[in-house]
């Protein structure tokens, strides 16, 4: 029996955000049906945007109109290293906007590893240490990403990352010696995890994680639930790049969401048409820097601790679930073509995908293949192993 991505939400988690009411209420994560279902919007530097409702981002402004059932909201953020914009529609919209704010300067205070007083960074100086709600649950998603990629999604990747002072900005190449060190802490198999007691510990010392891979898809899902909560219906998250649409707009018809093309900032590979869904692509193109006429971009390989180069230059995944769909990105971004489409079709209940190879030809999976519209040379990789 394949075994599932979608972790159970059987956990006893509960995250406390306040209410539309102002009160503080108990809200269950993203339902493995309804998960992550956010929204969009463009930014200069994001891989995807919401077409119908662009809005430029600055650094933290808002806009509201509150006409009633007509009502809308709209703020840019700074937030995670990268530029955020939320916007919701309906009678709620600005204190949904507002509590959305909120959570995600929480879980960047929760998640940042160069934040002191963060937990993950306290956990990696300590080598040790009790896990809140948040990261019991971003650890066990990343733990069974881990095994259903076969290695491939790594939280332990750190250390090689910090090498390559992709977790600085100071950055450099690591010598072979370097890397051959360090690969022996990048196994999150040596991530001792006791759930009874939420605790976490590493088998070898100089391991340290990093929940980076998952982290905006795990927040633009809790302002999804935010926006649920309190009763939006129509809402745009997108969180550099990571877009999420909740319901559809507000005339009743899809989302439509442009896929950036990593050639130019203001051209895009596609348009998909969608409803409930994240819209999540990464790239070599969003991070890198250059040494001596070559590209070293951040997306590492953990089987050899240099950048991947298996033929991609981007991945789009389309999902009901943004934590899924984040860490997805970049694995099937490391896995290369044929074994993405392989894993694809064995998760193809799950997931969708729009792959684009280094000849600029896209690869898009059937299951959204009649709603993605591009000028670019498109093969169907379908279910039955044709293309």
């Amino acid at each position: 029996m394949k075994k599932k991505i979608v972790a159970a939400f059987c956990l006893a988690m509960v995250m406390t955000v306040g209410g539309c009411s102002g009160a503080g209420t108990a809200a269950q994560p993203e339902s493995s049906e309804s998960q992550t279902q956010p929204a969009s919007v463009s930014e200069s530097s994001s891989s995807s945007d919401a077409s119908e409702e662009n809005s430029t981002q600055k650094s933290a402004s808002s806009t509201a109109s509150s006409d009633a059932a007509d009502a809308s909201s709209s703020r840019d953020i700074f937030a995670m290293d990268t530029y955020m914009t939320v916007t919701a529609y309906g009678p709620n919209a600005e204190t949904a906007v507002d509590q959305a704010q909120q959570e995600i300067e929480r879980l960047d205070a929760l998640l940042s590893t160069g934040e002191e007083t963060s937990e993950v960074a306290q956990i990696n100086a300590n080598g040790s240490g009790t896990l809140s709600e948040d990261t019991t649950y971003l650890l066990e998603r990343s733990l069974d990403l881990y095994d259903s990629t076969n290695g491939v999604f790594d939280i332990a990747i750190y250390p090689i990352m910090d090498a390559w002072g992709f977790t600085t900005g100071n950055y450099t190449i690591p010598s072979d010696e370097t890397i051959e060190s360090l690969l022996p802490l990048t196994d999150a198999n040596d991530i001792l995890y006791d759930k009874d007691s939420a605790s976490i510990s590493f088998a070898k010392d100089g391991m340290k994680i990093d929940f980076g891979g998952i982290a905006k898809g795990y927040t633009s899902g809790r302002i999804a639930d935010i926006y649920r909560e309190c009763g939006v219906t129509s809402g745009l998250i997108n969180l550099g790049g990571n877009v999420q649409v909740v319901g559809t707009k507000t005339d009743g018809s899809k989302w439509r969401v442009a896929v950036q093309s990593p050639e130019a900032e203001d051209d895009y590979l596609g348009i998909l048409s969608t409803a409930d869904r994240a819209v999540i692509t990464s790239g070599g193109y969003e991070r890198y820097f250059e040494q001596d006429g070559m590209k070293y971009h951040h997306i590492i390989d953990p089987s050899t601790g240099h950048p991947a180069n298996n033929g991609l230059v981007s991945v789009t995944i389309v999902s009901a679930d943004g934590t899924l769909a984040d860490g997805l990105s970049t694995s099937l971004f490391i896995m290369g073509k044929d074994k993405a489409a392989e894993y694809w079709r064995a998760h193809s209940d799950e997931f969708d995908t729009i792959l684009e190879d280094e000849d600029g030809v896209l690869h898009v999976t059937e299951g959204i293949a009649d709603d993605f519209t591009s000028d670019h040379e498109t093969n169907i990789i379908r279910k039955d192993g044709d293309t």
